[in-house]
């Protein structure tokens, strides 16, 4: 890049501040959320890691200097979106996995179900006939909020928010109800992953074994 096509570094410190700027509202948000998936955590979100991106960029350019940041990106995990400018349905698409981690505590509340409804059916005394009664007897909300006390164990979880001119005819999809999602039509997507928890626990372990790093970091000087 040729030095007229570099930024100024007015530019690279109006950046900066916007990155800043960013990150309170990013805070602010996180701290008045609403929920697990509100929207305004992930609008914040998604502008942090835009300010975020212009900064390194401007910052590369101009410096040829990089940050230690690195944001996932709707971009990255999905294609742009191509759905309808002002969809009339939605559909929202749901995955949680769990791992039977106390199958004994499941058996357990089963039967616990099974004895509430007067019912005296074999299903309590095999872990697939105790799924059946848990998730027939409790919403998967409950489930996923209480999932110790069932004796799971979380994994991977994702929600897809899909958009849609119309909605499906009743029956249409029960079959196959994941078979034809249209990436190009997802509007927003939420993941929870043990992956993200690992590599910020690989970070900590780098720092941990580092007999260089300085354990009494100072803040960063804005004015450098």
């Amino acid at each position: 890049m040729s030095d007229a096509a570099q930024p100024t570094a007015a530019e690279v410190r109006a950046a900066a501040e916007a990155v800043k700027t960013a990150l309170d509202r990013h805070l602010a948000a996180v701290e008045s959320r609403s929920g697990d998936d509100d929207p305004a955590v992930y609008e914040a979100f998604n502008q942090l890691a835009a300010a975020a991106e212009t900064y390194d960029e401007l910052l590369y350019d101009r410096y040829d200097e990089v940050t230690p940041f690195e944001i996932p990106s709707a971009e990255e995990a999905l294609p742009p979106y191509a759905g309808p400018e002002e969809p009339n349905a939605l559909s929202v698409l749901i995955r949680r996995d769990y791992a039977v981690a106390e199958p004994q505590r499941l058996l357990a509340h089963a039967q616990r179900i099974e004895e509430a409804d007067d019912e005296s059916s074999e299903a309590s005394g095999t872990v697939h006939g105790a799924l059946g009664l848990l998730f027939g007897e409790y919403e998967p909300d409950e489930i996923a909020s209480r999932h110790k006390e069932f004796g799971l164990e979380e994994g991977d979880s994702t929600l897809w928010v899909t958009a849609s001119d119309e909605i499906p005819d009743p029956g249409e999809w029960l079959e196959a109800p994941f078979e034809q999602v249209d990436p190009e039509a997802v509007v927003c997507r939420f993941d929870v992953s043990a992956v993200f928890d690992d590599d910020e626990e690989d970070d900590e372990l780098e720092t941990a074994l580092d007999p260089d790093a300085d354990e009494d970091l100072e803040p960063l000087d804005a004015d450098r």
